[in-house]
C-alpha cells in the first residue's frame, strides 16, 4: 500500500468555459467574489488597494472573507503568467497552484496545495479541511459559470452546511 502524502493533494475539474474567463475568475476581486469569497481584496507592492476589475500581478497580497466566517486569510501572489498558471501562499506557508488547460470544449482547472506542515493539526485542519473545502469551491466555479447558480449557503442561521 502506498503511503498516504500529507504534504500535497490536487483536484481538477471540467469547466466549460473560455481560457480568458477562467483565468479572470481567479485573478480578479470581482469575479473571484462570484464563486469563492464574499470580499476579495488585493494590494499592489506599494500597499494600495487595487480596484476589483483589475487581474492580480506577482508581489501583490491579498485579505479574503468568506460568508459565514469571521477569519481573514491573507497572503501573497507568488506568480502569475497572464494565461494559464497563478500561484499564491495560503494557510500559513503553503503554496497554491492553479493550472488551466483546454480539452475539447472544457477548461481543466487543477489546482495543487502543497507545503503542508505534518503536524496533527495540520492534517486535520489544512491538508483534510482545505481538500473539502477547495473540492467544494471547485464544483461551486462550475457552476456558476456554468450555469449561473451559486451554491454558497449565506444564511447565518444554517451554519455547519456542507455549503458554508
Amino acid at each position: 500500500m502506498k503511503n498516504f502524502d500529507w504534504t500535497t493533494f490536487t483536484r481538477q475539474i471540467a469547466v466549460k468555459s473560455t481560457l480568458p474567463e477562467m483565468y479572470a475568475a481567479w485573478t480578479k476581486a470581482a469575479e473571484i467574489e462570484k464563486w469563492f469569497l464574499s470580499n476579495a481584496k488585493y494590494f499592489d507592492a506599494n500597499k494600495n488597494l487595487v480596484d476589483k476589475n483589475t487581474p492580480i500581478e506577482k508581489g501583490f497580497t491579498y485579505e479574503w472573507h468568506w460568508y459565514l466566517y469571521d477569519g481573514v486569510e491573507k497572503g501573497k501572489i507568488t506568480n502569475t503568467n497572464g494565461e494559464d498558471f497563478i500561484q499564491f501562499s495560503f494557510a500559513g506557508d503553503c503554496l497554491v497552484d492553479i493550472k488551466f488547460s483546454t480539452q475539447d470544449d472544457y477548461i481543466i482547472v487543477e489546482l495543487t496545495q502543497k507545503n503542508i506542515p505534518t503536524d496533527d493539526s495540520s492534517k486535520e485542519n489544512i491538508r483534510l479541511g482545505c481538500d473539502s473545502g477547495w473540492s467544494f469551491f471547485l464544483l461551486n466555479l462550475k457552476s456558476v459559470y456554468e450555469g449561473g447558480l451559486d451554491l454558497r449557503n449565506k444564511n447565518p442561521n444554517l451554519k455547519g452546511m456542507i455549503n458554508s
